[in-house]
């Protein structure tokens, strides 16, 4: 298979993402990992732009050396100028010439006619290669110019000397069709294109420059400009993972393979998003947290029974160590079956069902379910004494005299009530337990703590009650510690009932 050359722009067109600035050493952090991902070339600044930039050019020039780097640089000589000086210390440099061509930046922008713009660009090709061999050349907006007109340009450069044309959809206008439809023209009409490398460039504000340069692709371009995590100015440009990942997961249809090492997608995301401060989101392609994860029941059986009922990548292709079964509402049986396992524990089918009902229970609650949730439901249900009552509901009212209205369920028909008022919401459920159960017990400890994080997180109430000279603890655990502290009193409670009636 032939491959497609990825051309990385995250340290120059993704840096124009609005708040995503990066230093000099962000950058060369960037690169040393773009590196190790292995694209084909770096595009590491605009270098006229700011010394800052500059420097970075100059460093990432100066180290990065198992990947051609490239510098941006307007059709103006001294733009060209500073791009070579920037990439002396390359080992193989590209200077990136760019000029708008389309109609309305020629008469809004550049005010300048169309031989205007042929001279200026090869002009600018022309100079860029006195300083080095490798140069490209991007008619800036050509998705929106005149397809003629393109094609003029186009062989204009590379005759004087461009060895990739880029052809940016530069606004985002572009639609898959349409495109490819361009990159045909080129190539059946410009009459020395096989003497240049047709490469695109897609913006993504109609949400399709993936699939633009997929497109183009398949028409016959052969390098993609693309960014990590698809930053970019405004929408942002294609995505470098998903360009990546589509040729790979569907070789069968686009018949191109790429270089880069999929392994190291992941972690070459985090680094992205962690320099830059743009956050990915959950549901992005490839990369998002929900990319590899699965909370429906019927996919996490399915995903569990054969990966591929569900996913056509597999995680371990990106860096991921596995698939993400995702404990909520939605999940099943055999996806909670299949965590309790993996925490270490054997539960009989039956305690296995009803840690499952508590699960659902607790699900309906929390918007996360954690491990640390599922193993307090596990020790929870193991820990949990046949009991006499049951609590039914709890009501509490915490004016200036805190009162506790408590039901209690005796089998399946019976029910006691009660109110009393305590000392504290805590102490008037303690209170009202002991009157409804004729069981006055002494609180000898209580303690409460959070299983998870979060606002919704599992609370863990234990209690240690005196009835008659012995000692009982009792536990429960729930979302409203107020709940929780009312079961694991009542736990008590009812060893102490259970005690009482063997006797």
């Amino acid at each position: 298979m032939s491959k497609i050359i990825i051309f990385d722009t995250t340290l120059r067109d993704g840096e124009q993402s609005p708040g995503a600035s990066l230093d000099p050493k962000e950058k060369l952090q960037i690169a040393r990992q773009l590196s190790i991902l292995n694209v084909d070339v770096i595009e590491a600044g605009f270098p006229i732009t700011s010394e800052g930039d500059f420097q970075s050019v100059s460093n990432i020039a100066k180290e990065i050396q198992d990947v051609s780097i490239c510098a941006l640089a307007r059709a103006v000589d001294k733009d060209i100028e500073c791009a070579a000086k920037a990439l002396k210390a390359a080992k193989a440099p590209r200077i990136h010439v760019f000029l708008a061509t389309s109609e309305i930046h020629r008469k809004f922008k550049l005010i300048k006619a169309k031989e205007e713009i042929i001279k200026t660009a090869v002009k600018g090709v022309k100079h860029a290669r006195k300083y080095v061999d490798d140069v490209e050349f991007s008619p800036e907006d050509a998705s929106r110019t005149e397809p003629d007109f393109l094609v003029e340009v186009v062989e204009a450069v590379i005759d004087a000397g461009a060895t990739t044309v880029n052809i940016p959809d530069t606004v985002g206008y572009a639609v898959p069709e349409q495109y490819a439809s361009l990159i045909e023209t080129l190539k059946n009409n410009v009459k020395n294109i096989k003497n240049a490398v047709i490469s695109v460039h897609c913006h993504n504000d109609l949400g399709l420059a993936v699939a633009n340069s997929l497109a183009a692709i398949k028409a016959g371009a052969t390098q993609v400009e693309c960014t990590v995590n698809g930053i970019g100015e405004r929408a942002g440009n294609a995505s470098l993972e998903e360009i990546v990942m589509a040729l790979k997961t569907r070789k069968d249809f686009f018949g191109h393979t790429t270089r880069v090492r999929t392994k190291e997608i992941i972690a070459t995301s985090k680094i992205v998003s962690g320099l830059t401060g743009l956050q990915i989101q959950r549901n992005k392609a490839i990369v998002g947290e929900n990319a590899f994860a699965h909370e429906s029941g019927v996919h996490q059986d399915g995903v569990l029974k054969e990966r591929t009922t569900y996913e056509i990548m597999k995680p371990e292709e990106i860096g991921l160590p596995r698939t993400k079964i995702v404990l909520g509402k939605l999940s099943g049986r055999h996806g909670f079956k299949k965590r309790v396992k993996e925490l270490g524990y054997d539960l009989p089918d039956e305690e296995l069902e009803r840690t499952f009902q508590q699960f659902k229970l607790l699900a309906d609650k929390k918007k996360v379910i954690y491990d640390q949730d599922i193993e307090a439901l596990i020790q929870d249900e193991k820990s949990e004494t046949p009991h006499l009552y049951e609590l039914n509901s709890l009501s509490i009212n915490c004016g200036p005299v805190p009162t506790a209205s408590i039901t209690l369920r005796i089998g399946k028909d019976k029910i006691l009530a009660d109110s009393t008022k305590g000392d504290g919401p805590i102490d008037a459920i303690f209170k009202t337990i002991d009157l409804l159960t004729g069981i006055k017990g002494t609180l000898l400890d209580y303690s409460v703590r959070a299983v998870t994080s979060g606002k919704d997180a599992l609370g863990e109430a234990s209690v240690e009650v005196e009835v008659k000279g012995n000692n009982y603890r009792g536990r429960a655990v729930s979302t409203d510690t107020i709940e929780a502290s009312a079961k694991a009193y009542l736990n008590a409670i009812n060893k102490v009932a259970i005690k009482h009636r063997r006797k």
